[in-house]
């Protein structure tokens, strides 16, 4: 129970009111060690609860030792626009009877609204990297009084070239504080960046290295090139698929996949690194809503986006990176619902499949 922890009246009054039972695995292992104040490198798949595993012990913290400085006390590191709405949020939601004032920090919109939230005060920050260094570069942030550093989804910060930024950013804060890292999956690279950045962490891991969501359904198509597409149009008309997440390798070929799928008559959205945030937003809006009955997105996508029981994920392209198969197919099978996920997988791209595979330790079944 939450309330085994020690944690004060109104963020149990947060967690109650949205209807958190049990501490999923992470929380219930990651809870008291950051409540510790001890360094943390810990492994869990997405959907496991990750968000509140270091949101609820950081808010904790920040209360026992509230601060008349207007400077930050916590911050998060997140690879991607999406994934810092959603933490952000979350943060929100539980903090909601707490006195504390949170800043999101991301690129791709106008930066005065988060300098003038900064000027403000605020005791914590969710940002991507790339934007927090820009205002870090014209004195809009004071980080010498972060208490709490959080790098979440670290390997994906460090796939999308964050890892300058990040050191450039760290070299900003106090040696002496309490440092947390999250994330899925964690390569040598990652496991070398720990070393260097967390004192005697405690280490935890939840799910097996690189291993799929234990209720997703995960089939394989060998089908050509050419052949894509009048698959992806039969299996879309399947009236069991509600709703579905098509991933594409670059963001040409979803925009596309995305007009493609439109003359057919689906109504589609499409989400990668060229959209502006307002497009994203948009996009990701009207799929959540049943506006848009399907959602086209590169890997960008497959971190940071939070859609309850999405039953249908479709690698129309396998990834350029074999690890990012166990991301893609985690948008679905969360939350305890089963979920399905599809690879068309052409001639060409048989070595990403093994490499995939060798990842998973296992083979994809292959449907006929």
């Amino acid at each position: 129970m939450f309330s085994d922890f020690t944690l004060r009246p109104q963020l149990l009054q947060a967690v109650t009111a949205l209807a958190y039972d049990e501490p999923t695995p992470i929380q219930q292992r990651a809870i008291p060690v950051v409540l510790e104040g001890r360094d943390l490198m810990a492994a869990a798949q997405t959907g496991t609860g990750k968000t509140a595993a270091f949101a609820l012990p950081i808010l904790e913290l920040l209360m026992r030792s509230p601060s008349l400085q207007r400077s930050p006390r916590a911050l998060i590191l997140v690879p991607t626009r999406e994934l810092a709405t959603q933490v952000s949020d979350s943060l929100g939601t539980l903090a909601q009877h707490l006195p504390l004032r949170a800043a999101l920090i991301f690129g791709g919109v106008s930066a005065r609204p988060q300098i003038d939230a900064l000027s403000r005060g605020v005791d914590i920050v969710v940002a991507t990297p790339g934007r927090l260094l820009e205002h870090l570069q014209t004195r809009a942030v004071d980080l010498s009084h972060i208490g709490v550093l959080v790098l979440d989804e670290a390997d994906r910060m460090l796939d999308m070239g964050f890892i300058r930024p990040i050191r450039r950013l760290i070299a900003a804060l106090p040696p002496k504080r309490q440092t947390l890292m999250f994330s899925a999956t964690f390569s040598d690279d990652i496991r070398s960046l720990a070393q260097a950045l967390l004192r005697d962490p405690v280490s935890i891991d939840i799910s097996p290295r690189n291993s799929p969501p234990a209720l997703v359904d995960h089939r394989v198509y060998h089908v050509d090139s050419a052949g894509k597409h009048p698959l992806l149009t039969r299996l879309l008309a399947n009236e069991d698929v509600k709703q579905s997440l098509v991933f594409t390798r670059t963001k040409h070929g979803a925009n596309r996949l995305a007009q493609r799928l439109a003359r057919d008559g689906h109504a589609c959205a499409v989400i990668h690194g060229n959209k502006s945030q307002a497009a994203r937003t948009r996009a990701l809006s009207d799929f959540k809503q049943g506006r848009a009955r399907i959602l086209v997105a590169t890997d960008i996508a497959a971190r940071g986006l939070d859609i309850s029981e999405l039953p249908h994920v479709v690698n129309f392209e396998l990834p350029h990176v074999p690890e990012d198969y166990v991301h893609r197919i985690g948008r679905t099978g969360r939350a305890g619902s089963r979920g399905r996920a599809v690879s068309l997988v052409s001639r060409d791209e048989h070595d990403r499949l093994r490499a995939i595979e060798k990842v998973l330790g296992h083979k994809i079944p292959v449907a006929v």
